[in-house]
């Protein structure tokens, strides 16, 4: 990642969705330990990422003991990609 002549970074998407950082949000930057600490600066990004992570688990949950063990992950592949 490159820094611009006037100090920019561009945050990648994959990031910023990780760290619940919306587009057009407020960032609180701190510099701790030697490293800078890039963050939401509310908590209601703290609490959707939550949500987010206890409904992916819910899904997660729900496919448990769904799959066809003797199907081999050859055929899967080979079913997915045509």
């Amino acid at each position: 990642m490159r820094v611009s002549e006037k100090g920019q970074i561009t945050l990648p998407k994959a990031l910023r969705e990780a760290a619940g950082i919306a587009p057009n949000s407020e960032v609180r930057i701190s510099f701790e330990g030697g490293r800078l600490i890039v963050e939401p600066s509310d908590g209601a990004s703290r609490e959707a990422i939550a949500l987010r992570v206890r409904r992916f688990s819910k899904a997660l949950d729900a496919l448990t003991g769904t799959g066809n063990p003797s199907i081999s992950t050859d055929d899967v592949m080979g079913a997915t990609r045509g």
